[in-house]
């Protein structure tokens, strides 16, 4: 049984979140060695040596999630009721002992480690949508039963997001929770009622909190994407050399370690930026390679959930696949001046111990199912036919 169900694992899946982060790790060096030194006053290989550690700290949590069967966070009341209470306690504590970092009262800080709930809720969200609705098949387009009850906790987690003020991360969780609810098996009715039901709901706090929401500095973010040049010694700065980092690397890139933009002139290089650090060391070639990876993962994430038979397992992973995609798309659309900068990092590259954590289990639980899936396809079959074969022998079957 146990060689069986090694055999199972996905093990081009776990192939590509490996080399995903043993890059990320080669580039968090790369970006950061300066400002280290520079910025933070600290040797030259202090993010890279603490991305290490949150590393081991990952593949620990990646294989026991990859291990231990997914529908235990389905059926236990253990797991999803503490789960959802610890969520929203984490997110309300911030507010009396969270620390303040880019004017978002956002993180814990603990020693020298900053822990950020935001990205634990995204994953609690994923986790809890999916029993909840997989749960509610039966009477999913029955609004009062089946729609709206699991609507309050992702309502209440956005709202303290927002409060902290945190935008980038509550946007995802609503794109993440808003993919998983199309894909449950609600009918068009009940996913109408809803968007009239939420944009009664947004539309009033939008316009109490407008002042605050669409403050002067939050829409120059907008403003300098038409020409971030013109405003590069205040609100472009980050953008414009972002831009130049870019350019620069062409096709070919200046060459591993040779950037010259992570030398003080491109901010946050090892996180929010480390893509146009890539860019402008590695060219296309790396860009190309982060891209199809973090391409590979999603879509194998979508194969999986299609595959899946179980609703909890199917949209598990498709919230995990969607948090993926979507958290990619924001990083290197604000990256490339697609979209307004919201700060988000790009998935098992940019450094950050929290959202490692958090990602090494979506991926283990990814992989779980995964394995779940191929076992039960390729071994339930045998034992059928197999079946099917005795019966056919001990004459319990006849054919005209």
């Amino acid at each position: 049984m146990i060689k069986k169900i090694l055999k199972s694992y996905d093990y081009t899946l776990i192939t590509a979140i490996i080399l995903l982060c043993a890059f990320g790790l080669v580039m968090v060096y790369s970006a950061s060695m300066a400002s280290a030194v520079q910025r933070y006053d600290v040797p030259s290989d202090y993010f890279y040596q603490k991305q290490k550690m949150w590393l081991l700290c990952f593949f620990c949590i990646f294989f026991v999630f990859a291990i231990v069967p997914y529908k235990i966070m389905q059926f236990t009341k253990w797991f999803q009721v503490p789960m959802v209470i610890g969520s929203i306690l984490l997110l309300l504590g911030l507010f009396r002992f969270g620390h303040t970092a880019g004017n978002a009262q956002s993180w814990y800080l603990i020693g020298s480690f900053r822990l950020q709930p935001a990205e634990f809720v995204k994953l609690a969200v994923i986790i809890y949508l999916a029993a909840v609705y997989a749960k509610k098949q039966a009477y999913i387009n029955q609004f009062n039963k089946g729609v709206l009850p699991p609507l309050v906790f992702l309502f209440i987690v956005c709202f303290l997001i927002v409060l902290q003020p945190d935008y980038g991360t509550a946007i995802i969780i609503a794109a993440i929770a808003a993919t998983m609810i199309f894909s449950s098996g609600m009918n068009f009715k009940s996913i109408s009622k809803l968007v009239i039901m939420t944009l009664i709901v947004v539309l009033p706090v939008i316009f109490v909190a407008k002042d605050t929401i669409f403050s002067e500095k939050r829409m120059s973010r907008i403003t300098v994407l038409e020409n971030p040049f013109a405003y590069e010694k205040d609100a472009g700065f980050h953008l414009a050399n972002s831009y130049i980092a870019i350019g620069s690397g062409g096709v070919n890139g200046l060459g591993l370690g040779k950037s010259i933009q992570k030398l003080g002139y491109l901010p946050e290089s090892h996180t929010d930026f480390i893509m146009a650090v890539i860019a402008e060391e590695l060219g296309i070639w790396g860009v190309g390679f982060v891209i199809l990876l973090l391409a590979y993962i999603v879509l194998r994430g979508i194969y999986i959930s299609l595959q899946c038979k179980d609703p909890f397992g199917s949209l598990l992973s498709i919230g995990i696949a969607s948090m993926i995609g979507i958290q990619s798309f924001i990083n290197l659309a604000g990256v490339s001046g697609l979209i307004p900068l919201t700060g988000v990092t790009l998935p098992f590259v940019s450094y950050g111990g929290s959202s490692l954590l958090m990602l090494a289990a979506a991926s283990g639980i990814l992989v779980n199912v995964s394995m779940f899936v191929k076992f039960e396809k390729k071994y339930k079959n045998k034992q059928e036919q197999a079946n099917e074969k005795k019966k056919n022998q001990d004459g319990n079957v006849y054919y005209l």
